[in-house]
């Protein structure tokens, strides 16, 4: 083609392009719901990928401008495939909006990112019926799932352990007949007894695979019990697929979607579906300024700080019982002025806390900073803490089986949440039985995200000169050279399954000679074959001796000294749920023949309870 007529073309393709967009729909101009411009890798404005990121915007525009029904494309340029220049792209519009809703939807997903992620080589950008998304990294025939963002309906439904489990069934059961479709887009109507129609739908990008969009989908509707947690509606969008679900009718095509369906612009979104948007985590408090009270409203809450009000005391400092002017409980973590949480870990403690939000966690309602003060503002969680029940003779009972398997349960979900479900991977590195407080139904939280450390998505470890948590809980990894990552919090949730089972604490564990710890305990009693023997006592009468045994093995499971072997939390919960999943034979676990020098350097003085001040070490450990 000559250059004139390479002319010609792109002055009619323009010329299309601007009359498009001046009669998009309210659709095609709506803001997005999540955007992820990834800062670690950028390109210069006069750059060689510039160029080629310019073709690739062309290619995918001119695509949608085709009067076809078309609802996926894809794209690349740059000469070489797989350089440094070389530049993927593609969209997806929903499987029910018509090719002239996509096309300008194309166009305004394009505009936006030159002007919202205008060096970033990485972009993906989701509205509510479409997604453009573009990358140095060839991401073609391949199922990506991250990053994702998911939204919710604010309201709950009725029967929610119910309505989840008929929601997860429903969508299981069609995802697979939706990627083997030729559009890998349906729509599923299911009335459910006891409840209203549950309109749902799922789609996936039209490179993948059917066994790979089956996964896709499967790996989106496994995030529903943790991330949307029995809501009326809600969705969950990863870069190869996504879904949905609502209790109204929200899609333009009837069933079955194998007939052409007809194509009509969809409805705005629901005002009552509000977005959960993820955003790239801030590193400073300006970003929350609304959480922050004064200190005169929390002297208020808390009578001055009275004595009469105090919950507890560690090497943080104190917390408070307080009740706001709207009536509101709270709990109030007054740092104090020796405290080894300094400004930093203070601000990583608010802005992490403040973005994460799920029924096993504790939930941050703001800080204070007035008056030399550093403060934590948290929902007040009547209970105490795990610690305060398990460990005490005279209140261990409150805690039979059935109580213990919700608290299990629920820690692991949590864990999940921050390792795979929130909106970056978090390690938490000071899970304990004191971190773990219990709600007025005794369902428990995590709380203590001081020492917390997020990742990026595709982060999986770190590395540290400065060792913190607690003994007895902290992974070899961890202890021995500084490193961490998510099977250090598995290792952490180990020893707590193990400590519910027994009602023993691992740390300042005295036996015999033999078992210095609770770990070693466990795994002799294990090896002779006498695991019911582990069991805390007062569990016989309500723990059936086969979930026992199961539960010690995924203990030991967890705990095993090579991180490499220990499950990942997705695992665990799927374990701790199936009793069908088999488990592998469990290594030795960590420090089960004292592999940290001598118990007695880390150990806490003789007067001085972990379970009743929650301290932390801070220090550096010998190699």
């Amino acid at each position: 083609m000559t250059s004139f007529n390479v002319f010609v073309t792109t002055l009619v393709l323009a010329v299309s392009i601007l009359s498009s967009y001046l009669s998009m729909t309210t659709e095609a101009t709506q803001n997005p719901l999540y955007r992820f411009c990834s800062n670690t890798t950028t390109f210069n404005p006069n750059s060689p990928y510039k160029s080629n990121l310019d073709v690739v915007l062309f290619n995918l525009s001119w695509n949608a401008a085709q009067e076809s029904d078309c609802i996926y494309q894809d794209a690349d340029a740059g000469g070489v495939n797989g350089t440094s220049n070389y530049v993927y792209g593609n969209y997806l519009c929903r499987g029910d909006v018509n090719s002239t809703i996509c096309h300008g939807c194309v166009l305004a997903s394009i505009e936006f990112a030159r002007q919202n992620c205008s060096v970033e080589k990485e972009m993906i950008v989701w509205y509510d019926e479409w997604m453009l998304r573009y990358s140095n990294q060839s991401f073609r025939s391949t199922m990506s799932v991250y990053p994702y963002f998911y939204m919710w309906n604010v309201e709950n439904a009725t029967e929610m352990d119910k309505f989840k489990q008929e929601v997860e069934k429903t969508m299981n059961e069609f995802a697979s007949k939706a990627a083997r479709s030729g559009k890998k887009f349906m729509v599923h109507e299911a009335n459910i007894s006891g409840f209203d129609t549950i309109y749902s739908l799922v789609q996936c990008t039209q490179d993948l695979s059917s066994d790979d969009c089956t996964k896709c989908l499967q790996n989106a509707t496994s995030r529903f019990p943790s991330l949307l947690d029995g809501k009326r509606g809600g969705r969950v969008c990863l870069p190869s697929c996504n879904i949905r679900y609502e209790l109204y009718r929200f899609y333009d095509v009837d069933e079955p979607p194998q007939m052409t369906p007809q194509l009509v612009s969809p409805p705005p979104p629901s005002p009552t579906d509000p977005v959960t948007v993820p955003k790239e985590c801030e590193s400073e408090i300006s970003t929350i300024e609304s959480l922050q009270f004064d200190l005169e409203t929390i002297e208020t809450a808390t009578s001055r700080f009275s004595e009469d009000n105090k919950l507890g005391e560690g090497g943080f400092g104190e917390v408070f019982e307080g009740t706001l002017p709207n009536r509101q409980e709270i709990a109030v973590k007054r740092l104090s002025k020796s405290s080894s949480q300094g400004a930093e870990e203070f601000k990583n403690e608010v802005v992490l806390v403040a973005k994460l939000q799920h029924r096993n966690l504790v939930r941050l309602l703001g800080f204070c900073l007035d008056g030399g003060e550093k403060m934590l503002v948290y929902e007040f969680v009547p209970n105490k803490s795990l610690d305060y029940f398990l460990f005490d003779p005279a209140k261990q009972g409150e805690l039979d089986w059935s109580k213990r398997h919700n608290i299990i349960g629920g820690i692991a979900r949590g864990i999940l949440y921050l390792h795979e479900d929130s909106r970056l991977r978090v390690i938490h590195r000071d899970l304990k039985a004191s971190n773990i407080l219990l709600d007025v139904d005794m369902n428990p939280k995590i709380s203590d995200f001081g020492m917390a450390r997020m990742f990026g998505i595709d982060q999986t470890e770190g590395n540290t000169k400065r060792i913190v948590g607690t003994y007895g809980y902290m992974a070899p990894e961890y202890a021995m050279e500084g490193l961490y990552s998510i099977k250090s919090d598995v290792f952490s949730f180990g020893v707590l399954l193990l400590e519910i089972l027994s009602g023993r604490k691992n740390s300042g564990f005295h036996l015999t000679k033999f078992a210095p710890s609770l770990l070693a305990y466990a795994w002799n009693l294990w090896n002779e074959g006498k695991r019911l023997e582990l069991m805390d006592p007062l569990l016989k009468d309500s723990c059936a001796a086969n979930e026992f045994m199961r539960y010690v093995h995924i203990g030991l499971l967890c705990v095993q000294e090579d991180a490499y072997n220990r499950p990942t939390m997705s695992s665990v919960v799927h374990m701790l749920k199936s009793e069908t999943i088999s488990l592998s034979q469990p290594e030795r676990p960590a420090f089960s023949v004292g592999r940290i020098t001598q118990r007695h350097e880390f150990e806490p003085a003789p007067d001085r309870s972990l379970s009743d001040n929650g301290l932390s070490i801070s220090t550096f450990l010998p190699r």
